[in-house]
């Protein structure tokens, strides 16, 4: 773990870094599996799959999905099939030009000097890869020969270009780039401009910009429809409190995203109380263009309720020293306790939003404080 070395703070999570986090020994209470999970894969098992034929229709993007030693093993078993079939070839043109016998000056090979199937099998390489050690070559005795000269140069194109274009892929896969896109450990739920907003935390360690930068969260629930249907995984799009109108984002620096729970919002009727014992996932999703490479690349996490913190706010990271701005990426995930209703955000309206709130709240204390006084002198 690089975070282990303090290369990498601990309270922010890498997408695509897995943290390894000791497990209690203690028996911790069930809950739901998670549908994506924090370093971004989503926790999705394929099964019962008939049509595995579709799989061959494109070849080359099975070939860039598969690992990296199963990649290497189909390339270096295609050139040694391809080496060994036009090898037989090659001997099989010798054998029937009557090559392989000893002949006197005047005869003309359609190769020369293959001897045996080793021979053949060296000329072939020579040709595919186009070595040329000078002591085999083809002649114009021989049409067949000059056919499967040709072939086998087209044909080794063909696997040379097939492999540079699937390693090219595999090493500039948009998931590298998002290995430098974190996002906070925990998501808080506090109040932000008088209204109750749920927020996260994102940033990006390279210097290097992500063009047209978007965030798209879902709500991930358990849900039954009016005719009693369940629907296991429920997506729900809530939208981020931006004055633009769009989920474009500028991420230079650390930036918080908020949304605010109003009763379009599925957090709407969830009070602190109700939301730890509420089964759902709240899936981030991080899309824009890479600014060197130009590939779009993706970074996801999601939170569960219990990874939600009630009353609590991000500690600024940000601050202007020697006439720039320094990121101070030790307080990426830090957060700190503030006053906030413990109170669903509908029960703040029907209240009559957060100042009425307020006010009721302290008149009801003060009529405690006045009762509790009044018992008090009664007593004396």
């Amino acid at each position: 773990m690089l975070s282990r070395k303090g290369l990498i703070p601990e309270d922010y999570l890498l997408t695509r870094l897995a943290e390894d986090v000791l497990q209690p020994k203690f028996k911790t209470k069930s809950r739901k599996a998670r549908f994506v999970a924090k370093n971004g894969t989503c926790n999705v098992a394929h099964t019962n799959i008939r049509e595995q034929g579709r799989f061959l229709l494109d070849v080359f993007t099975t070939l860039v999905d598969l690992k990296w030693l199963h990649t290497l093993l189909i390339f270096t078993m295609s050139f040694l099939c391809s080496w060994l079939l036009f090898g037989m070839i090659w001997w099989l043109i010798a054998f029937a030009h009557g090559d392989l016998d000893q002949k006197g000056d005047d005869f003309v090979p359609c190769v020369t000097d293959i001897h045996s199937f080793s021979s053949a099998f060296l000329f072939s390489i020579e040709v595919q890869v186009t070595i040329g050690f000078g002591g085999r070559m083809i002649t114009e005795e021989c049409v067949s020969a000059i056919v499967i000269l040709i072939i086998q140069n087209i044909v080794g194109l063909v696997i040379n270009a097939i492999m540079l274009g699937c390693i090219f892929m595999k090493t500039a896969q948009a998931n590298r780039r998002a290995e430098t896109l974190i996002f906070s450990k925990h998501a808080v739920i506090t109040v932000r401009n008088k209204k109750l907003c749920f927020m996260f935390r994102l940033g990006d360690l390279r210097k290097s910009m992500i063009i047209s930068a978007t965030v798209h969260v879902q709500v991930v629930r358990k849900t039954v429809t009016n005719e009693g249907e369940i629907v296991p995984l429920d997506q729900i799009d809530i939208q981020m409190d931006n004055p633009v109108g769009t989920n474009s984002i500028f991420l230079v620096s650390p930036l918080i995203i908020s949304h605010v729970i109003d009763k379009n919002s599925p957090l709407y009727e969830l009070s602190a109380a109700e939301l730890q014992h509420e089964d759902i996932e709240v899936i981030v999703v991080l899309e824009g263009v890479v600014e060197t490479t130009g590939i779009t690349t993706q970074a996801r996490t999601s939170y569960l309720s219990d990874e939600i913190l009630w009353g609590h706010r991000f500690v600024t990271t940000v601050s202007e020293e020697d006439g720039m701005y320094a990121v101070d990426y030790s307080k990426f995930g830090k957060t700190v306790k503030v006053a906030t209703p413990s109170c669903s955000a509908r029960a703040l309206d029907d209240a009559g939003g957060l100042e009425s709130f307020k006010v009721q709240e302290g008149v009801s204390g003060a009529s405690v404080r006045r009762r509790t006084k009044h018992q008090n002198t009664k007593e004396l």
